[in-house]
């Protein structure tokens, strides 16, 4: 298929029009059709079976390409010139037909039927004149007995409620079954996913991940159009189209300059899906994000994999994230799991003329300034910066669970920080032991410690702009259970309880200056810990640190900082007194980014000492920093965690749990960081902090001039 030539005038910065997006929609569907079996009813591309076996496999094949046909011909108002509705009515009547052997698998029979449906009856939604009105009467009979299981069914309480009420909404609309008792239930439970700024956690555990953009802001909008003039539906689409935008502004600053989404959360080999949300402003005519920064955002991500291998030479989509990395998958993806990157597509069913494809494309926000944003549900604290484009997360917020929970960490959702230029260690040995971009405490054998079920502290501006955030957990070393499904969260096991952690982050560019404080044993302490360690981003590369690929293990290194760099960035730890240690862990085939992950960290040369704050300083950017931001505790000279620091803990301090005391994520709570002692300096600070409870007080000079003065005290309880 011959390329579209780039459009720099229309599309400056990635030179993408909606030429370029039918090419894609087209070669991946035209490759597709080698691998469909004889009636069209399934598609079983080349690679291992999934965790549900080849029935599914095939059924998710054709109800996923099924997308992107969809999306394909509504934009064009039914023209169809590759004869994709008749291709497609071909698979419908055969994997409808009890009799054939290409028979899919019932919505009885295998819940992943259920997921698959609702791709199905989108579609036919979409194309309703053009596919579903031209079917026989006896196929449209079998559609819909084939969809029917879905009333009165089961789904687990997350996106996938929104598969039934898809489905009984098109049953509905073409005299098929329904239970408007399903739809009313569904939709009063999916109100209870909905947080603060437009954002949705799915499901009741501290679940944010893509799944946010792609599914719970995708299926309410478009369930609003298939039950239009239902009071249910027009009653809440100014709902939904309100946290839509209000998400969106949160969304568009979490792409990289090179198009990259966030490495975070499961499902990542679904790709350019996390165009959705951006197609989907568009759709809805919002005044805001503009239309040329919506496809920006949308064609940024989609050439981003399209210029490193995804769709590859053949067309064709693989597990993994560039080119084919199995390891990112959940245990039950299967070869044609990838292709919900169609959902992508989404920006196809609009017309040429609409102002998403004629607006001249504007510069994402990490193109135009440095930002720190405060996102508070998922408990994020964004950065993005300019020089190198590059978008980070510290979290403080998601561990897709709950509060006191004791599981595992998992390395899709508990790290510490997720960026668009790097990826967690997410196979092999140190997947499951946290290492990247953790606060641990090393048990006597040196197994680190996990944070799961944490309780968010903090997450706030600064009044200088600084981000900061902050959170707590009993330290806990787990025994996993050997069996049960991987659906990306942590896993449950034998627990080891040890002390609490509190951690703090304030973020400010490149930067994050992470304060750490291990609480004293209590009764409940079965492993008191030793040596504590901060663990830094981890950076692809094509060697191990030690730039022989012989060996992967732990190099120490020299000094105060354990520093590592690619062609791109540098990831950097600097310790203070206490983190007298440090090294740089190369992990073999531990990211779908590069062969190799390079982990920087600097620990304790012995057990931790409890009740002082330690302190590291972290960064992720071009180029090597000239200057790191300067951390002083005013009123002690010689730093937090040293033998003569005064204990921010001690009896005179504040107990911010204690009935009086502020909270201090609220908003009446007094902010921690005093007007009066922050802004710009020209010089490092000194002299007493202004309305600190000195020696609880710690202040960090910024390398642009910036002081930011926090009382921590307000943090312990």
């Amino acid at each position: 298929m011959p390329r579209v030539p780039d459009d720099p005038a229309l599309s400056p910065y990635t030179g993408w029009t909606r030429a370029h997006w039918a090419e894609l929609a087209e070669r991946l569907l035209l490759s597709a059709r080698p691998f469909a079996s004889p009636g069209h009813a399934r598609v079983s591309f080349p690679g291992r079976a999934g965790g549900y076996g080849a029935d599914v496999d095939g059924l998710e094949g054709f109800a996923r390409t099924f997308l992107a046909a969809g999306f394909r011909v509504a934009g064009e108002g039914g023209d169809d010139p590759l004869g994709l509705m008749e291709w497609y009515a071909e698979g419908l009547a055969t994997g409808t037909d009890p009799a054939s052997p290409e028979r899919w698998v019932r919505l009885d029979e295998h819940g992943q039927a259920k997921v698959e449906a609702a791709s199905i009856a989108l579609v036919l939604h979409l194309t309703r004149p053009w596919l579903w009105d031209r079917l026989d009467d006896g196929v449209r009979e079998r559609v819909i007995a084939y969809l029917a299981p879905a009333v009165g069914g089961e789904y687990p309480p997350i996106n996938w409620v929104w598969f039934q009420i898809v489905v009984e909404q098109f049953l509905a609309s073409v005299g098929g079954p329904y239970e408007p008792g399903d739809i009313e239930a569904g939709l009063a439970l999916t109100d209870g996913f909905a947080r603060e700024n437009g954002w949705y956690a799915d499901g009741a555990e501290r679940s944010y991940d893509h799944y946010a953009g792609w599914a719970l802001q995708f299926y309410p909008l478009l369930w609003t159009e298939m039950a239009a003039g239902e009071p249910a539906a027009d009653e809440r689409r100014p709902v939904y189209l309100r946290r839509l935008e209000r998400y969106l502004h949160d969304a568009v600053r979490l792409v990289g300059a090179d198009g990259s989404p966030l490495l975070q959360g499961r499902s990542l080999t679904y790709r350019f899906a996390a165009a959705v949300p951006f197609w989907l402003g568009a759709r809805y005519d919002l005044d805001t994000p503009s239309p040329g920064l919506l496809r920006r955002a949308a064609s940024g991500i989609a050439r981003h994999f399209a210029d490193r291998g995804a769709p590859d030479g053949k067309g064709l989509l693989s597990l993994g994230w560039h080119g084919p990395w199995r390891p990112i998958a959940q245990s039950y993806s299967g070869p044609g799991s990838p292709y919900w990157a169609a959902k992508g597509l989404f920006g196809l069913t609009l017309p040429a003329g609409h102002p998403v494809w004629t607006a001249v494309e504007e510069p994402l926000p990490v193109e135009r300034d440095d930002y720190q944003v405060v996102v508070p549900s998922p408990g994020w604290l964004v950065s993005g910066t300019r020089a190198d484009g590059v978008v980070r997360v510290v979290n403080h917020g998601t561990d897709h669970s709950h509060p006191g929970s004791d599981l595992a960490d998992s390395p899709l959702y508990a790290r510490l920080g997720y960026s668009t230029a790097t990826s967690p260690v997410l196979a092999g040995p140190y997947a499951g032991q946290p290492l990247d971009q953790s606060v641990t405490l090393l048990d006597a054998g040196g197994e680190p410690s996990h944070r799961t079920g944490f309780d968010t502290l903090l997450a706030r501006s600064l009044p200088t702009g600084t981000a900061a955030g902050a959170s707590r957990w009993r330290a806990h070393w787990v025994k996993p259970d050997s069996c049960g499904p991987d659906h990306g969260s942590g896993r449950s096991g034998r627990v080891r309880l040890g002390p609490w952690l509190h951690v703090l982050s304030l973020v400010r560019g490149p930067w994050e200056v992470r304060l750490v404080r291990v609480g004293a044993p209590d009764d409940q302490v079965e492993e008191a810990g030793g040596r504590l360690r901060v663990g830094g981003w981890p950076l692809p590369s094509d060697i191990p640190h030690s730039g022989t690929a012989a060996r992967a293990g732990a190099d120490p290194v020299a000094g105060e900082a354990a520093v590592v760099v690619n062609e791109r960035v540098w990831s950097c730890v600097f310790g203070g007194a206490s983190l007298d240690v440090g090294g740089v862990t190369s992990a073999d085939d531990a990211s779908p980014l590069a062969p190799w992950t390079v982990v920087p960290w600097r620990a304790t040369s012995g057990p931790a000492r409890a009740e002082v704050w330690h302190e590291a300083v972290l960064h992720l950017g071009a180029g090597e920093p000239a200057e790191r931001p300067a951390v002083t505790w005013p009123g002690s000279a010689s730093g937090p965690a040293s033998d003569s620091a005064p204990d921010p803990a001690s009896d005179s301090a504040p107990d911010p749990a204690s009935d009086s005391a502020p909270d201090p994520a609220s908003d009446s709570a007094p902010d921690p960081a005093s007007d009066s002692a922050s802004g710009p300096v020209s010089g490092p600070a000194s002299g007493p902090v202004v309305g600190l409870g000195v020696p609880s007080g710690v202040r960090v000079v910024w390398p642009d001039g910036v002081v930011d003065d926090f009382d921590v005290s307000r943090l312990i309880r």
